[in-house]
């Protein structure tokens, strides 16, 4: 997955004590055992954490960011490193370590110009750990509150341009787990309790790809438990709004079997749903 990268965040130290660095550097990729703890100036310590990262030794890099914020907490450069270790976590696909670091960043440095970013990165963790719509859907949820929130904070900035795509993906989802347990309660001929899984993404998920299916199940339903005018609602919306799909011609011959039509019904909630007065379609 492509990160947006925190502006000026990445930005290596560029010292005139280069030589001390280099020879640092060497001294520990020669040694295979732990070290010891030894306290470095800041500028070493730093760009042997950026070395790392570039390196993709994020693992170590994260250790190093951190140990830069320990053993420089009032440096200029423990800010930016505690936000870098929680990339380089990221990058490790350590998630829960990412967002620990990050949500500590936040609370540590609300005002910090890149607090954007640290709530942008929490958010993608989240993301990231999505599954498939078979298991359970926590981090899915997580993430749609934590994009969201990315959104409603930072709106014209790079990552809340990017949090809306993954919010369409992620509500998608979301609405893909719910149909996936509405067809096992319809299978099982629990209607009731399949209604309302499908009701959830007309209502909660609108805009994803899953509502024509969801009303066309609206319609399998409603006509298996006996609520004739309810169908004809589903039909009626699922024929204004998406015509020309293999949906609607199914839940049209259902009707027609039945000797309904599809029908509009101001008082139906899958009217009220989608906000629309429709008249009889035919």
């Amino acid at each position: 997955m492509t990160l947006v990268s925190p502006i000026g965040t990445f930005a290596r130290l560029r010292f005139a004590a280069l030589a001390v660095v280099v020879a640092t550097l060497a001294a520990c990729s020669s040694n295979s055992e732990p070290e010891a703890y030894v306290e470095k100036p800041v500028e070493p310590l730093y760009n042997e954490a950026a070395d790392a990262l570039a390196d993709e030794r994020y693992n170590k890099a994260a250790d190093l960011f951190l140990e830069v914020e320990r053993q420089h907490p009032y440096s200029i450069w423990a800010t930016k490193a505690q936000l870098m270790a929680a990339f380089a976590y990221y990058q490790a696909e350590k998630y829960p370590d990412a967002i620990d670091t990050a949500q500590r960043f936040i609370q540590l440095h609300p005002g910090n110009k890149d607090a954007a970013y640290a709530y942008y990165l929490v958010a993608v963790c989240y993301y990231s750990q999505i599954v498939d719509v078979g298991r359970d859907q926590k981090n899915t949820e997580l993430a749609l509150a934590a994009l969201s929130e990315v959104v409603r904070r930072f709106p014209d900035t790079d990552y809340a341009r990017d949090a809306r795509l993954k919010l369409d993906l992620t509500r998608d989802h979301l609405a893909g787990k719910e149909m996936e347990v509405g067809r096992y309660y319809q299978k099982r001929k629990q209607y009731l309790a399949a209604v309302n899984r499908y009701r959830i993404v007309i209502e909660k998920y609108q805009t994803t790809t899953h509502v024509p299916e969801a009303l066309d199940r609206l319609v399998e339903t409603y006509l298996a438990l006996g609520l004739s005018r309810e169908a004809q609602a589903a039909g009626a919306v699922l024929g204004y709004n998406y015509p020309g799909s293999s949906w609607y011609q199914d839940s049209y011959a259902l009707l027609t079997d039945a000797n309904l039509r599809p029908v509009s019904d101001e008082r139906s909630w899958i009217t009220r749903a989608f906000d629309n007065t429709l008249d009889s379609l035919f």
